[in-house]
């Protein structure tokens, strides 16, 4: 895996544990917790929804879902 896969890879599982974390997050608050553009946010926001992980109740509101996931260093 490259370096720029294995930074991305990283900062999706952080975006992660931090909705995991917070319950229900705003995508404004992942920007500046991240300190990432909203639409690198957005990206990363997508794989978490493919991979049936994060879910939006409503518009620009996240949070995880009842999948189970075993996390990994």
């Amino acid at each position: 895996m490259n370096t720029a896969t294995s930074r991305m890879m990283t900062r999706v599982k952080s975006i992660y544990m931090f909705i995991h974390e917070k319950g229900t997050v705003t995508t404004q608050e992942l920007v500046e917790e991240f300190g990432i553009t909203p639409r690198t946010i957005q990206r990363d926001l997508h794989i978490l929804v493919f991979n049936g992980l994060v879910q939006s109740p409503s518009k620009g509101k996240w949070m995880t879902t009842k999948k189970r996931v075993k996390l990994s260093s």
